[in-house]
């Protein structure tokens, strides 16, 4: 893959193949590769392919003939994670090595429970920025040979970060410049606020990777040093910033975009047909024309 000279900054788009582009992916698309284009930088395509049940071969090809078709052009070739497992698990592996990971057990329902139980009791149960419940963490403080039994045992379960441990051992405060504008308007350089997440997962044992450690690793090999994507994601970025200095990982500058909402005033999802860029390819729409409807 070509390196980047530091006046040749690096964009990607970085889509997952688990259904049809909407018209939020065209918008993100398009700014990243216009913004690239603008800075006599490169243009990455990522597919970011790491859940076998819901990725398919299909919804990858569709994602090639939907960004061709809007005039669209990257480098090849093209990286999917699907093919650098190893380096995902050599990240676990060290960050396990700090000791700010732990195997956590307990199952949607399980937490579901333990949060309306605390909640019918009086407790105000602490949520993420997505309005999830954070993790109880009941596995937080195990020794590692009760660590172990869980490991070798037949209940699926997950490698958690332990924010807590995790800020500590960082011992500063994190920031990022911002380029874009987050949910309020925020600009500039912003502190990061990982505590807010909670214990995110890393890794689960149906699943190689999240998305947070996955994201930091390949933005970093890649060269990225503009992170473009949307709005969504802002608060996003305080777990990605714990997680790069915790691995010596470069900082990139992020810049999130407005997302483009449905009738429903909601985000645009993949099982929303209506929106999909082939939907409106084959409705006879030029794609000079679904580039104005999202800039």
């Amino acid at each position: 893959m070509p390196r980047s000279s530091p006046e040749q900054p690096v964009f990607r788009f970085a889509p997952s193949p688990n259904g049809l582009l909407h018209l939020g992916h065209a918008l993100s698309a398009i700014i990243n590769h216009d913004m690239a284009a603008a800075a006599g930088g490169r243009f990455l395509l990522r597919i970011e392919d790491i859940d076998v049940k819901r990725c398919r071969p299909e919804f990858e090809a569709a994602i090639f003939e939907d960004l061709a078709w809007l005039g669209l052009s990257w480098e090849q070739p093209v990286r999917r994670q699907s093919e650098h497992l190893d380096l995902y698990a050599a990240a676990l592996q060290r960050l396990r090595g700090l000791g700010v990971v732990y195997p956590s057990v307990m199952t949607r329902g399980e937490i579901k429970a333990a949060v309306a139980a605390a909640e019918a009791g009086g407790k105000i149960w602490p949520r993420d920025p997505d309005g999830t419940p954070l993790y109880p963490g009941d596995e937080r403080n195990l020794p590692p040979s009760e660590q172990a039994v869980l490991l070798a045992g037949d209940r699926p379960y997950a490698w958690r970060l332990d924010v807590a441990k995790a800020v500590d051992l960082v011992a500063e405060t994190l920031t990022w410049i911002e380029t874009g504008a987050g949910p309020a308007g925020e600009t500039g350089v912003i502190t990061a606020d990982p505590a807010a997440w909670g214990d995110v997962i890393l890794s689960r044992s149906d699943a190689p990777s999240s998305y947070h450690l996955s994201v930091v690793v390949d933005d970093a090999l890649q060269g990225v040093a503009h992170v473009v994507r949307g709005r969504d994601l802002y608060h996003a970025t305080s777990v990605h910033r714990l997680l790069q200095r915790l691995l010596d990982l470069p900082e990139p500058i992020y810049h999130h975009h407005r997302l483009i909402l449905g009738p429903d005033g909601r985000k645009l999802s993949k099982s929303s047909q209506d929106t999909g860029i082939a939907a409106f390819r084959a409705a006879g729409r030029s794609p000079a024309e679904v580039r104005a409807m999202v800039l």
